[in-house]
């Protein structure tokens, strides 16, 4: 069992979740909270007391200052973004010195391995790496799979529409090794680049760090291979169209888009 850290037990915050649902109505906001605007000192002496950590940090904090540096970005940047494309094994990780600039793409990363086929997550046990619109939740420098990011899966839309709603699964994170059931292994060395990238960022003041996971690259490729492989899988077409809109606002603005729910769990923009 990876360690949890603080969140409230996995029914709790379930319900926590579906009730606020609810109560918001037709329309619910997916962005998360507003960001601070100071360092999280707290979080950062514990992180770095963890020997993980803190050798992650002395291998790979002045690489990354100096990847930032060779492409005009501040570092720590308060303002990542990172997306995954399942079907290449492609991570990429974004970032923008201020909230009015475009993000700019610093690295490509492979994914070393993947379970499940292409669709979203729908119940616990399924193998499915999640597709969607997610953040990083929890930092685990205890994990078993070296260092671990836990991303906030399952989401409203998730809830809304898991076949499972009781138990549409969980502890999806990002993370060191080479093996997966759902999640997305980077091996060690990546991991513990990101790692350290990430607890740079939260300690600057970066709370939550946006992760958008696609099954593709929506590009005609990309979408011929959809229409070729998953013809008859109306319900996942119907789900990718939104999935597109959003990734083709980025590839357009270079920015990230305002995500809604409706009342049926849609994303909508």
């Amino acid at each position: 069992m990876l360690y949890k850290g603080y969140f409230w037990p996995r029914n709790m915050k379930y319900f926590i979740i579906l009730m606020s649902v609810l109560f918001l109505g037709t329309m619910v906001q997916a962005q998360p909270p507003l960001q601070p605007q100071y360092p999280d000192y707290t979080f950062q002496n514990f992180q770095l007391g963890m020997n993980r950590v803190k050798t992650a940090y002395s291998k790979y904090d002045k690489v990354l200052r100096a990847a930032f540096k060779k492409k005009g970005i501040k570092y720590p940047s308060k303002h990542l973004f990172m997306r995954s494309f399942k079907s290449t094994n492609e991570f990429e990780l974004y970032a923008r010195n201020s909230i009015s600039d475009t993000f700019t793409l610093i690295k490509k990363y492979r994914v070393c391995a993947l379970s499940g086929i292409l669709g979203p997550k729908r119940w616990e046990g399924d193998r499915q790496v999640p597709e969607g619109f997610y953040f990083i939740e929890d930092f685990n420098p205890r994990s078993n799979y070296h260092l671990s990011l836990l991303v906030n899966y399952p989401n409203y839309s998730d809830l809304i529409n898991a076949v499972d709603k009781v138990h549409p699964g969980g502890d999806i994170y990002i993370h060191g090794g080479c093996m997966t059931v759902g999640c997305l292994p980077m091996t060690n060395p990546f991991i513990e680049e990101l790692y350290t990238l990430c607890m740079q960022s939260r300690i600057a003041g970066q709370m939550y760090i946006p992760v958008h996971i696609y099954p593709i690259h929506f590009n005609e490729k990309g979408l011929n291979f959809l229409g070729r492989e998953y013809k008859d899988e109306e319900e996942k077409h119907k789900f990718w169209v939104t999935l597109k809109r959003a990734y083709d606002y980025f590839n357009a603005t270079k920015k990230i888009p305002a995500v809604m729910y409706d009342e049926k769990g849609n994303y909508i923009f």
